[in-house]
């Protein structure tokens, strides 16, 4: 059994952010250990193998930020949160000429093409783009392709059919051999792109970014930087939509109104 302290982590942190200028300083330290321990067990690497490893292969590092960054999506995970941005968020935007969407930590893309469809049902598409973004490259591919596992459709259209939808996910996606590929009519409206929440900053103004179940793997200093470069990228009265585990805290909430409090929804009022 792989045990690591957490002086040896800040000692693996330090070294990563003076080889490869990777800072993981303001990661949640237990999120991290976690992931790190994993990938010492799965790899059964010692504390002295790993940090010999991220100093002399350039290619295993890549590998490694690939296993701490990679997050768990699916298409309208979590279906009440999407039905809320129907009844909230969407007709409020009907009047907008062109609107900007942004999916921060978009890992693998499903959910920026769940936005997709929903602004497609509601009219909205052609005058709307979307921006996903990751730290991590590998996923970055994935998202541009659109290409998913056919299994996954069932579980995705079971998700997509709670939120009240009008159609079936099957019209939004072809099907061949054991594989799903989203049609190119989605696509065309949308841009994948590496963005590192903990040291990039504002590329856009937006009237929606989302960032869902990303926040919990940062310390509090880092989540409150990430919500001031978020608010900082909303237009007035634009919408911030966090995950059902991540919310504003006291000293943020005055400068938005809460439009969902159990989906953690909210719009910039100043």
């Amino acid at each position: 059994m792989v045990e690591l302290s957490y002086d040896e982590l800040t000692g693996l942190v330090s070294l990563i952010k003076n080889i490869h200028g990777f800072d993981f300083a303001n990661y949640s330290s237990a999120s991290l250990k976690r992931r790190v321990t994993r990938i010492m067990q799965l790899q059964k690497l010692s504390l002295f193998d790993l940090r010999m490893l991220l100093t002399n292969d350039a290619d295993y590092f890549e590998r490694f930020l690939i296993e701490i960054t990679v997050n768990v999506t699916e298409m309208f995970r979590d279906p009440m949160f999407y039905k809320s941005v129907r009844e909230h968020i969407l007709p409020y935007l009907m009047s907008y000429p062109r609107i900007k969407v942004w999916n921060a930590g978009c890992s693998t893309g499903e959910e920026l093409y769940s936005f997709a469809i929903l602004f497609e049902e509601a009219n909205l598409y052609e005058r709307s783009f979307f921006y996903g973004t990751d730290i991590n490259s590998d996923v970055i591919e994935i998202a541009k392709s659109g290409i998913y596992d056919l299994q996954k459709m069932k579980l995705y259209s079971e998700n997509y059919q709670k939120t009240e939808a009008s159609s079936t996910l099957s019209n939004y996606y072809s099907a061949k051999y054991d594989a799903a590929s989203i049609n190119h009519s989605l696509k065309k409206n949308l841009l994948f792109s590496i963005h590192n929440l903990a040291s990039d900053g504002v590329f856009n103004e937006f009237q929606v970014i989302s960032c869902r179940n990303v926040l919990i793997y940062f310390n509090t200093e880092l989540q409150k930087q990430v919500i001031e470069l978020f608010y900082n990228s909303l237009a007035n009265f634009g919408f911030l939509c966090l995950g059902s585990k991540e919310s504003l805290r006291n000293v943020e909430i005055g400068r938005f109104k809460i439009i969902d409090k159990k989906n953690n929804i909210y719009q910039k009022i100043a």
